[in-house]
């Protein structure tokens, strides 16, 4: 078998001044704290590459997700399917559908993506792609480490008698709301890494939580779990850093962040403390291939009237009607066209007993739980956010108990049973009890 190889890639996709961040619905980019960049890597030597890219941007849906996808798979000489793409869902960031910027354009509603601006991105990344396969540098081991993020994250919503009655946002002020418990969160961070023997070549980070401690101001940044990975990557740069947002839908840094400007820069440290000590807890196993597994799902939509199509064209028209609701209107509208075009989760199986999960959407941290459970005898690393065509994954019985996020959720209850059944077979846990709910 020839030896694997490992090639790494980057590229600056910070917006422009007067770019959207976060869609449209909060203020345009009026400058620059830290830059945004599209980092991946390309696995080779065994079989069809496999790329994994993180984008620090907010969030990537539907034909966007899939034309980046696709110059990412036709550059490294693989199938789109065998990419797979994230974001690290930072508020001052962009977000991308466009088909919705088509529909948005239209009805002249404000605008959410500058198309020539995404085309740009995607082709630059792909070039950096490009560039990087001839300097791919051998790797044998791969390494496994975790470390529990301290004061970081806390669940955001606060259920009583089985309702959500209270939404603990990424920056939360109210200190009744900052002094409940942390409530359901993974509190570990995640790292694995790539080795040629005693040699770190890369480290891909995973850690379930929204990256915000303040937005809206129309100053762009990767936030804090952005920021923590390039202060591991000036630290040592001769290890590539990536950064990974696992499930964390309904997970944010409220408890432990008020929204002052001075919290970003501690809730970094926090985020880069447990990459240090993840790092020192890494276990290196000789790794001879892999196995990149695919299961294609369709997550079905919303069944009440608000959410029909006719509804929402309705909205978009609606020129009294906020442009966030009139844009959101038209991210519901796209998905609705696109609902028989699956979502394809994957996973990298490392030998049987390391694997990396990849979700679309914001997965409540629920599924990453599950997911553990049903293999206890693996390590499992889970990335989430991939293609945000559905918006918030809730569990089915968050829709019973109400909130913010089965509100605005744009696929039914339904979706709890396909994400688990997809997530067993992606693990080959199937015919093991854990993970049931």
């Amino acid at each position: 078998m020839p030896p694997l190889h490992l090639a790494t890639f980057t590229c600056d996709i910070t917006p422009p001044d007067g770019h959207p961040l976060c869609g449209g619905w909060i203020e345009p980019v009026r400058g620059v704290d830290d830059p945004l960049h599209a980092l991946g890597i390309v696995l080779l030597g065994a079989g069809k590459p496999v790329v994994f890219c993180a984008l620090d941007w907010c969030a990537i849906r539907n034909d966007a997700y899939r034309i980046w996808r696709d110059a990412l798979a036709k550059t490294a000489h693989t199938a789109p399917e065998f990419v797979s793409l994230h974001t690290v869902h930072p508020h001052n960031a962009p977000f991308a559908d466009v088909e919705a910027e088509k529909r948005i354009a239209v009805a002249k509603s404000g605008q959410s993506l500058d198309l020539k601006y995404f085309d740009d991105c995607v082709r630059r990344s792909a070039d950096a792609l490009r560039d990087s396969l001839p300097k791919a540098r051998k790797f044998t081991h791969v390494g496994t480490g975790a470390a529990k993020v301290e004061h970081v994250a806390s669940n955001r919503r606060i259920v009583v008698d089985g309702k959500a009655i209270l939404s603990r946002t990424s920056a939360t002020r109210m200190k009744e709301m900052r002094d409940a418990p942390e409530g359901l969160i993974d509190p570990f961070l995640r790292t694995l890494s790539f080795w040629d023997g005693d040699s770190a070549v890369a480290a891909l980070h995973f850690y379930a939580c929204h990256p915000m401690s303040y937005y809206g101001d129309g100053r762009v940044s990767a936030d804090f779990c952005g920021l923590a990975r390039q202060k591991r990557q000036e630290e040592d740069n001769s290890v590539f850093q990536i950064y990974f947002n696992g499930c964390g839908g309904n997970v944010t840094a409220g408890k432990y962040n008020d929204g002052a400007k001075e919290n970003r820069p501690v809730l970094r440290d926090r985020i880069y403390a447990a990459m240090i000590k993840a790092w020192r807890d890494t276990k290196r196993t000789a790794v001879d291939g892999w196995e990149w597994r695919v299961v294609p799902v369709k997550l079905l939509p919303r069944r009440e009237p608000s959410f029909s199509a006719e509804a929402s064209r309705r909205l978009l028209a609606d020129t009294t009607a906020t442009t966030a609701q009139r844009n959101n209107a038209a991210f519901q509208l796209t998905w609705l066209d696109r609902i028989e075009i699956p979502i394809e989760l994957g996973c990298l199986d490392l030998g049987g007993k390391i694997l990396s999960l990849h979700l679309p959407g914001e997965a409540f941290v629920e599924y990453q739980l599950a997911a553990q459970a049903m293999r206890p005898d693996a390590t499992i690393h889970v990335a989430a956010y991939g293609d945000d065509g559905p918006g918030y994954i809730p569990t089915a019985r968050a829709y019973l108990e109400g909130g913010y996020e089965p509100t605005v959720a744009l696929s039914s209850p339904d979706s709890e049973e396909t994400l688990l059944r997809a997530i067993r077979k992606l693990l080959k846990a199937e015919g093991t009890k854990g993970g049931d709910r």
